[in-house]
């Protein structure tokens, strides 16, 4: 096997781990918690194998990529047990991953911002996250970081919105990518939300939050690597 084809073999373990997980969550059984700590390190393997040998002048930016989805794994692993300190570290954990990634393409989309723009951009976000926050009925302890958490889900969907909006025409496949890539962490993880505080409880909803979950951690790794690779 050609040294650039490397990184078919963990995207491969990827891939079966991914469906192992999904077929743990359908059936309900601890497959789907045995599976998950594996999942995001493969994915960050499969990352780094790929861009290994390439062209790339400056390798931040995919450590950048490469964080993200460690600190993904990282929040995988605190979600797996109950409890509040669990549920927070979790949180947090994701948060620094959304960091990461803000940081790895949002210094790109938003130069050349005004003032103006970020100012409707925080209020419109804003305002976004506290009505859904209260709309999924969050309160307590909880309401001010799951209200900073939120933020950070807005800033993620800003980001790729921005470059959708400002890139150049023939450059914007690149951004569609990480678009939807936030916007199905945004879906997964309001669907975590409302599982947690009873808003909403259904059969498949762990499929449902692992399918978009892994769906988006994906998008957001094949939108990183086209983005560090300059595409």
């Amino acid at each position: 096997m050609r040294k650039s084809a490397l990184w078919c073999i963990p995207c491969a373990f990827f891939l079966v781990a991914c469906v192992l997980n999904l077929i743990g969550c359908v059936q309900g059984t601890a497959l789907a918690a045995t599976v998950k700590p594996a999942l995001l390190p493969l994915l960050a393997a499969t990352t780094l194998a790929f861009l290994v040998g390439k062209d790339i002048p400056d390798w931040r930016p995919a450590g950048l990529l490469v964080a993200a989805q460690l600190f993904g794994c990282t929040g995988d692993v605190l979600l797996i047990p109950d409890g509040f300190f669990f549920f927070a570290g979790g949180m947090v954990a994701f948060l620094v991953g959304h960091i990461c990634y803000m940081c790895l393409f949002g210094g790109q989309s938003w130069k050349g911002l005004s003032l103006w723009q970020w100012l409707i951009a925080l209020v419109i976000m804003g305002a976004a996250v506290f009505g859904l926050v209260k709309l999924i009925g969050i309160e307590g302890a909880l309401f001010w970081p799951m209200l900073v958490y939120g933020f950070g889900l807005m800033m993620l969907i800003f980001s790729a919105l921005a470059g959708v909006l400002r890139m150049p025409r023939g450059n914007r496949a690149t951004w569609w990518i990480l678009l939807a890539g936030a916007f199905l962490f945004t879906f997964s993880d309001a669907c975590i939300a409302m599982g947690t505080f009873g808003v909403m409880t259904f059969s498949l909803r762990h499929f449902v939050v692992m399918l978009t979950y892994l769906a988006a951690q994906s998008l957001l790794a094949v939108g990183g690597i086209r983005l560090i690779l300059g595409k």
